[in-house]
């Protein structure tokens, strides 16, 4: 073969384009097979975090602290309480009654007195609960004038400045005087502050006669007063059966605007990771993905190697460091929970006449599983760099990149219009409406409107002029005008990529065609299709020979024109074929001089057709 017939496309062979481009479909192939066990592993790591006892663990304890009814009351719970008098009730009875269970139904003797109390019998109270309480100075905050001879004192909102570090009450007990907070120790989000550890500390017994004479205590002389801002109750229980820690903090809070608010937080974690043999199974499932992550973070560092700056060009490239990085945290996270939890757990239960403080462990842990929860999400958002292949797909990614610039635009106008209705629902109904009590709440009070779900009737409430004007103008533009206008700009988008797919402008492979092509070939090596397609083949051909013998034609023109077929379809397979197509392909002189003898046997066999059209013309006439 001639040196013409190596070049073409600046210098590229075909035969070098169909190795590159087998090649490219075998990496992909193999990218995609590695990164499906990478997923799966991940999938059963993840999976094998997430017990659905917890959700009922959570759900029971609940019930019990949370919505049992108060004393004398049957309306009012944790849940509802808005008054120091209704949080006395709730200490010195749902609270006691849930901490302390001594005894069987029937009043049969459950345990010996030195074991902990098992709520629901079955839920080990760790050491002793724990209430503490945070205070702020008086005169944090300055009184008008005019108003300084009816308000002689002022407490403001909680903050570290105005915190109250000071002894009172009754200064001999250390429920009265203030303890330093730790540093490791987290940060707690309330509704009204953020609070940090430390403060008054009351820790309880455990003998519930001894837990209610000190609440009665505390209650006479007063230990909640004008200067309380947060009153925290801390406990921690163990479920031997599910291998669970349930670490519950209830919270009530004492805003400077007077009154109570509520809130509560039960985290089950597992503390104890590797008991049972599916643990065991889990923890290899760990080692692997350790594997693959340093297995990933390789062939990045070499792909960045290879291609410089051309490497941060690609989306992909980039959800691909933000994957590795997120693992990355996920492995730093899992490696810091362990290394606490065995370092503070045996400290933590070798004194069960002490309070164990299990939340900070429990709150690393949270963290650890959002971050492997974000890490999951983005590994399936990872599937479209490979489904982009088939051109289904491959339409919606060019759709979306496309329209990128249109959809930029837009966001901009529609946040510009949000904002300005979600600041003027906030400065008008703020403080008549909860959904718009804040800015924040405001702007997800208009995404559920948007969706259907609104309270127009305390907006009118709050404003019957302004109220319906801010409603209607919101439906109409928001809903009516921008939401059809994001959706034309879509469909817009996606008929013009559509129209281009339909003349031709496709994707250079699919990953659907890569997989049948790779079928079709294992199927041809095992001579499977081969021998299907002779044998259909020879069926077809000996159809169309016993055809042509009943037209009429002899042995020789059949011979001859089965010879035309073999030669034609022969001639075709070679240039006509879509493996490769070119914009130029130049041929040799063997090539050429084979083309030119197929032309002289088209043209006899066109003399011959035309000879024997003109006798058929003569016969009619």
């Amino acid at each position: 073969m001639s040196e013409a017939t190596w070049w073409y496309r600046g210098g590229t062979s075909k035969h070098d384009l169909h190795y590159i481009r087998e090649a490219e479909v075998n990496t992909t192939l193999e990218e995609l097979l590695l990164y499906f066990i990478f997923l799966i592993n991940l999938c059963i790591l993840t999976f094998g975090m997430v017990n659905p006892h917890m959700y009922y663990l959570n759900k029971v304890m609940s019930s019990l602290f949370v919505d049992t009814s108060l004393p004398d009351d049957e309306r009012s719970s944790f849940r509802s309480i808005r008054s120091i008098t209704e949080f006395w009730k709730f200490m010195e009875g749902p609270l006691i009654d849930g901490l302390y269970w001594d005894s069987w139904y029937g009043n049969k003797q459950l345990y010996s007195v030195k074991n902990s109390s098992r709520i629901y019998y079955e839920n080990v109270l760790l050491g002793i609960p724990r209430v503490r309480q945070l205070r702020v100075r008086n005169n944090t905050c300055k009184v008008y004038p005019a108003f300084q001879s009816l308000v002689s004192d002022c407490y403001s909102k909680y903050t570290v400045e105005n915190e109250d570090f000071s002894d009172f009450g009754l200064k001999r007990n250390p429920e009265w005087t203030h303890t330093p907070s730790s540093r490791t120790a987290p940060w707690h989000w309330g509704f009204v502050g953020v609070y940090r550890d430390g403060g008054y500390i009351v820790t309880l017994s455990k003998s519930k006669s001894e837990t209610k004479a000190k609440f009665v205590d505390l209650r006479l002389n007063n230990w909640i007063s004008r200067g309380t801002r947060a009153v925290f109750i801390d406990f921690s229980l163990y479920n031997a059966n599910v291998n669970l820690f349930c670490i519950i903090r209830l919270l009530a809070e004492f805003p400077a605007t007077g009154g109570l608010l509520t809130s509560w937080q039960f985290y089950s974690v597992k503390l104890l990771r590797y008991v049972s043999y599916y643990d065991y199974f889990i923890a290899s499932c760990e080692v692997i993905f350790c594997i693959f992550l340093f297995v990933f973070i390789i062939q990045e560092l070499r792909k960045v190697n290879e291609f410089k700056s051309a490497y941060f060009r690609s989306v992909w490239n980039w959800l691909e460091m933000l994957l590795l990085l997120l693992c990355f945290l996920a492995v730093s996270f899992y490696a810091y929970c362990n290394m606490q939890s065995f370092l503070l757990l045996g400290q933590l239960l070798k004194n069960t006449d002490s309070y164990p403080d299990f939340y900070f462990l429990a709150y690393w842990h949270i963290y650890y599983n959002n971050v492997i929860a974000i890490t999951i999400f983005f590994a399936w958002i990872k599937i479209f760099k490979f489904i982009s292949f088939n051109e289904t797909m491959s339409q919606l990614s060019s759709t979306l990149s496309r329209c990128m610039k249109d959809i930029v635009g837009f966001a901009i106008m529609f946040f510009i219009i949000f904002s300005a209705y979600a600041q003027l629902g906030f400065l008008v109904f703020g403080s008549q409406v909860d959904d718009f009590s804040t800015f924040q709440n405001s702007i997800f009070a208009q995404f559920r409107i948007v969706l259907g779900d609104f309270n127009f009737a305390g907006i009118q409430q709050a404003n019957w002029i302004l109220g319906p004007i801010y409603f209607i103008t919101f439906i109409f533009f928001v809903f009516f005008v921008l939401l059809n206008m994001f959706l034309a700009i879509i469909n817009d988008t996606y008929s013009e990529v559509k129209a281009d797919y339909s003349i031709g402008k496709r994707p250079d492979f699919e990953l659907g065609k890569i997989i049948q092509k790779s079928c079709f070939n294992v199927l041809e090596k095992l001579r499977l299709k081969k021998a299907q397609a002779k044998e259909e083949k020879k069926m077809q051909t000996t159809d169309l020979a016993q055809r042509a013998r009943r037209d009429g034609f002899d042995e020789s023109e059949i011979q001859e024109a089965e010879q035309m077929k073999r030669w034609k379809e022969r001639l075709e397979k070679k240039y006509y074929s879509t493996e490769i197509q070119d914009d130029y392909q130049p041929v040799t002189q063997q090539e050429f001089r084979e083309l030119f003898l197929y032309a002289v046997e088209l043209e006899k066999e066109l003399h011959y057709v035309s000879l024997k059209l003109n006798q058929l013309m003569r016969k009619l006439h």
